[in-house]
């Protein structure tokens, strides 16, 4: 018998088991079992009525709770007149927050930041991507609908309007600034584990390709003071980072390009182009394109810098995969990748001394570096 088959008899015999009514009710009373029980029916709980905590959630950002529970502990009473809430609403709404930790109980009958709230406070990029959550919670609100049908095509899709491709550098301001104003409210996050792992401090320029309104060579370029920064988004895009690089004080040293990645060819001049959060946003074909692109913009020994979220491997499958693996759906195209497959395609386009980087916190981006070897 194989290993596999032995396997696979011994996931049925435990599923038979597990789904058992009578099993169920005896492990929720034996004494060496029922924290186990419990613990796995809280679980299952937390699966079946996660929509309802993502709502909670929102309504509390899209209130400001945590900003006024930020300032000071304040009462019922006071919170709901001025977030304009019936008392039992707004009562009902704590209760629920205190439940999931995002608000804590204070003395007086106040309420403040729970361990959650707090931490939700301290990242700008998180409370931007719960709001922004509320298009697609939409898009998934029939999910067979989703599955069903072909990728794309709802609210989440037209809202991410360049990655469809066609006509995508003639997109007007008010189409990009909306997606360009959130992926920036992340950038900071990404930064920090970047600059973590690695020193841009031997490279003299720095190309960012999609590099939206500049927040992240605006991070890098404060800690790089001698590094030239470049940045390649769409003619709005470029625009906005512009006046980032204005306001940040790096004109003397930053310069912006408009144009499309798959229509136009990268600029040259930089001996490092970074790519970051672009990857998991398209399809292999046109990946692909883009690190064949990269590869041909950089001179020899030049260095390429991925940053994204990383897909697990096979059998190490996260909830995070889950989450891409809808999104992505939703949006109409992209996908989650694994470090593996990442190398693959970096390879196939000419790269080497591919390396995987450890950041302190991969939820919120890796970090990959490739090298183009010199001609022989």
């Amino acid at each position: 018998m194989s290993s596999s088959s032995l396997r696979d008899r011994l996931l049925g015999w435990r599923d038979a088991i597990l789904s058992s009514a009578r099993f169920q009710r005896f492990a929720a009373v034996f004494p060496l079992t029922r924290g186990v029980a419990r613990r796995r029916a809280g679980a299952m709980f937390d699966i079946v009525a996660g929509f309802v905590y993502s709502q909670i959630l929102l309504a509390c950002v899209q209130l400001r709770l945590f900003d006024l529970l930020r300032e000071r502990p304040a009462g019922v009473d006071e919170l709901a007149l001025r977030l304009s809430l019936p008392r039992e609403s707004m009562q009902l709404l704590l209760d629920a927050a205190t439940a999931l930790k995002l608000v804590q109980p204070r003395s007086g009958g106040r309420y403040g930041l729970g361990q959650l709230g707090a931490e939700l406070c301290g990242n700008p990029g998180v409370l931007a991507l719960v709001e922004h959550h509320a298009m697609l919670y939409r898009d998934l609100a029939d999910p067979l609908a989703v599955l069903r049908g072909p990728r794309g095509g709802g609210e989440l899709a037209a809202y991410w309007a360049y990655v469809r491709g066609e006509g995508a550098a003639e997109l007007h301001a008010d189409q990009v600034l909306p997606y360009t104003a959130l992926m920036a409210a992340s950038q900071p996050m990404i930064a920090r584990e970047v600059l973590h792992v690695f020193s841009f401090r031997e490279h003299r320029c720095l190309l960012d390709v999609g590099g939206g309104d500049g927040s992240f060579l605006s991070a890098v370029a404060e800690q790089t003071p001698g590094l030239r920064v470049m940045l390649f988004d769409l003619p709005a895009v470029a625009a906005k980072a512009a006046e980032r690089f204005q306001t940040n004080g790096l004109t003397s040293r930053a310069s912006t390009i408009g144009g499309s990645f798959r229509d136009d060819p990268l600029p040259e001049g930089a001996d490092i182009i970074s790519l970051v959060r672009i990857i998991h946003d398209h399809d292999d074909e046109v990946v692909l394109a883009l690190l064949r692109a990269v590869h041909n913009a950089l001179p020899d020994n030049g260095k390429l810098l991925i940053a994204e979220p990383l897909a697990s491997p096979p059998g190490r499958e996260s909830s995070t995969d889950a989450y891409f693996a809808l999104y992505l759906r939703a949006m109409g195209t992209g996908q989650g990748r694994t470090f593996g497959r990442l190398r693959e395609l970096l390879a196939e386009a000419g790269f080497g001394d591919i390396r995987l980087h450890s950041v302190p916190m991969p939820l919120v981006a890796s970090v990959i570096t490739a090298i183009k070897p010199p001609m022989c």
